[in-house]
């Protein structure tokens, strides 16, 4: 499997190679560059520890393979399909599709997408996920 084909597979399925998993990390650290996040909150995405801190800039530069477990490939496999919906939501507005995830949305109570994904982990990626995909669908 290829990232490529990643952005529109489940998320739950795992990369194979390490090499898969170390593009994919390079995509993520763009996205969350592009995202506007501070460390902090690109460790919690991941769910990762403060102590892992040291692999971003690696991920970044392509140096380093995000770890093949479940929990970190379904988060960034979720996040990818945020980012793949909002680029179709989004076409023209790249401001929008940047900033949606900073924005109060009615549909959480007025929080924002990144404060339920921080909040709620795993289970608020994937909530701003099929949030992204329903409001594609309208």
């Amino acid at each position: 499997m290829t990232v490529t084909s990643l952005r529109s597979a489940h998320p739950a399925q795992a990369l194979g190679t390490e090499e898969e998993r170390r593009e994919l990390a390079r995509i993520l650290a763009a996205l969350f560059e592009r995202w506007a996040l501070d460390t902090e909150v690109q460790m919690q995405l991941l769910g990762m520890s403060p102590n892992s801190r040291k692999q971003l800039p690696k991920y970044r530069a392509g140096e380093s393979a995000l770890p093949n477990s479940r929990d970190t490939l379904d988060r960034a496999g979720y996040l990818l399909v945020i980012h793949k919906g909002l680029r179709v939501l989004f076409p023209e507005d790249e401001e929008l599709r940047f900033n949606w995830v900073r924005r109060r949305n009615q549909a959480l109570d007025g929080a924002t997408p990144l404060e339920v994904m921080v909040r709620d982990g795993l289970i608020g990626i994937a909530r701003i996920a099929r949030l992204v995909d329903f409001q594609r669908g309208r």
